[in-house]
């Protein structure tokens, strides 16, 4: 059986869709897949069981990309082909199962209409997929000892990007003595590029060198998935992090502002988040608001909020356990 998955070009979206594809072979034990989706989500899927290809598909001018697709996928007779960028690719090739996902704004987290494309409610949970070396590179930097909270101080941009300063505010009460994680040690996770290691440069000039470990755009996907696997807690704004966390089972607040939780919360059975005081609307609303050069929208998340926010996560996380 061979199953064709064309899924996001960012990669908070593709590891939204993990579930799905997850769904798909677990339904179709021994089924082959392609992956084709954006090049910077292409490492979501690099560890993905049964992928015998995953193609990354950089937009091009006139919708180019798609013929590209096309001519890599027609001349396979494909079972299922699920298209979650609502294309008119499935329609143009063999398939004995076409699923779609048509565009425009709905209604609802993006996990729930991502189930409906199969008919899953509720729907498949997102999964992070790692190899043994990834795991290994893990355990390797992130060793046993004092617990680790992961930090994602960065984003796509500026408006989602919670002040460095309260970054550090932050953990510093987590881990102090009196914390629920003393002693704990801080692990700063970001994107690759020089744009991602800039907004973290910050953070990681400001904690304790002795305790901090730096991760920020020094990981593939699989490896970062491992390591945030290893942490007893992530805190980080709203990214694809943020979701490949929640998806690795760590303890995972997100941070929101001018993005809507009840459309990108992160989701699983470990996650939270907490948000601004102002809504989505209201923080957009902002006379002279222009979402290419406005800077933070973070500013009425105060760090007292964030902390109750991830006291509540821990306390939630710890009670499943302390009744076995």
């Amino acid at each position: 059986m061979r199953i064709l998955f064309v899924t996001a070009t960012r990669i908070g979206d593709a590891v939204l869709s993990t579930g799905l594809l997850d769904h798909l072979l677990r339904a179709h034990p021994g089924a082959a897949v392609t992956i084709a989706c954006g090049p910077a989500a292409a490492g979501v899927f690099a560890a993905c069981p049964n992928a015998e290809r995953v193609i990354a598909l950089p937009k091009q001018r006139f919708g180019l990309h798609w013929l590209s697709l096309w001519r890599a996928v027609a001349a396979t007779r494909w079972d299922i082909a699920v298209d979650l960028r609502g294309s008119a690719l499935t329609h143009m090739i063999r398939a004995g199962e076409r699923h779609v996902m048509r565009g425009g704004r709905k209604a609802g987290h993006r996990i729930a209409q991502l189930g409906a494309v199969l008919g899953l409610d509720p729907p498949p949970l997102p999964v992070a997929w790692t190899r043994p070396a990834d795991d290994a590179r893990a355990a390797a930097l992130l060793p046993p000892g004092a617990p680790v909270i992961g930090l994602g101080p960065t984003a796509n941009w500026p408006g989602k990007v919670w002040d460095a300063n309260r970054f550090v505010a932050l953990f510093d009460r987590l881990a102090a003595a009196d914390g629920p994680l003393p002693g704990a040690r801080a692990a700063v996770f970001a994107g690759p590029g020089e744009a991602e290691r800039a907004l973290a440069a910050p953070v990681l000039a400001a904690l304790p060198r002795s305790r901090t470990i730096d991760l920020a755009g020094t990981l593939t996907l699989p490896e970062a998935a491992a390591a945030l696997a290893r942490c007893s807690l992530y805190v980080g704004n709203d990214s694809g992090l943020m979701h490949l966390a929640a998806a690795a089972g760590a303890p995972t607040l997100g941070l929101f502002g001018p993005s809507p939780p009840e459309d990108y919360a992160p989701v699983g059975r470990r996650a939270a988040f907490v948000r601004t005081k102002e809504t989505v609307h209201e923080l957009v609303a902002t006379p002279g608001y222009d979402h290419r050069t406005t800077g933070s929208l973070m500013g009425s998340l105060t760090v007292e909020v964030a902390f109750a926010g991830a006291v509540a996560l821990l306390a939630r996380v710890a009670a499943p356990q302390a009744a076995q």
